[in-house]
Parts: structure tokens; sequence; C-alpha cells
């Protein structure tokens, strides 16, 4: 397993919980994409490039008064390159309402950039969307 690649994703996801969308976006690709497709929220799309990343992630925190997600299974690199991480986020509004979300990601990073992220509601489908399972 490649540390430096679990290192992306987990520098990446402490940057967003700061709300920093600088570092956020630091370790991805100009083309990456995010696949957001299949949760079960507004927006559900993929987002192509940095710039259309970016402005979903503005739109998606000025939503909500906390944003946090905590890595709980992973990073684990399945095959190289190719990363999963379940996670939880923790959401609450600006009426005060919290809010959990479960999902994993199947993330794609090569040559120390993250090309693709694409969120599933469990990691038995993330797992499933690649040929493997448990």
């Amino acid at each position: 397993m490649s540390q430096e690649n679990v290192e992306i994703v987990l520098r990446g996801t402490e940057a967003y919980n700061r709300r920093d969308l600088d570092g956020f976006l630091k370790d991805w690709a100009p083309d990456a994409v995010l696949d957001w497709s299949r949760t079960r929220t507004f927006e559900a799309r993929v987002y192509r490039g940095r710039d259309e990343i970016r402005e979903f992630a503005e739109a998606f925190l000025a939503a909500w008064e906390e944003a946090r997600i905590e890595i709980v299974y992973g990073p684990v690199e399945v095959e190289e390159g190719l990363l999963i991480a379940e996670n939880v986020t923790y959401l609450r509004g600006r009426e005060g309402i919290e809010v959990q979300a479960r999902s994993a990601w199947l993330i794609s990073i090569q040559g120390g950039v993250q090309t693709s992220l694409t969120v599933y509601q469990t990691r038995q489908e993330a797992l499933a969307a690649v040929g493997l399972s448990e």
C-alpha cells in the first residue's frame, strides 16, 4: 500500500474539515472527476475539473453551519492507485438540526494526484464497482 496515497486522502479530508478549499483541492488533478451522482442529497451529479468541484464544495459548505467528515475505515489501497475510505459526515444546519450521513469513497490516485472520487452508499457497493468483495 502506498502511504503517500493514503496521506493525500487524509490531507484533503482534513483541509475540507477546516473549510480550506485550496488545501482540499491541492492534490486533485486539474481534470479530476467527483462523482456525486449516487448520493441521496442535493446536487447529485458528476462534477468535472477543479472549478466545478470547488463550486460544488463551496455551495455544499455554505448550506451548513458545520460540516465535518470522519473517516471510519481506511483509506485502504485495494489496488495500485485505487483506495476505499468509509466515512461519516456530520452536518449541522443553520437552525441547529443535526444530520449524519454514511458513505464510502472510491478514490483514484495516479502519479501523486487524485484523479477521481466516487461516492457510494456502502463499502460493499464501492468494492463491487471494481469487481472486489470483502
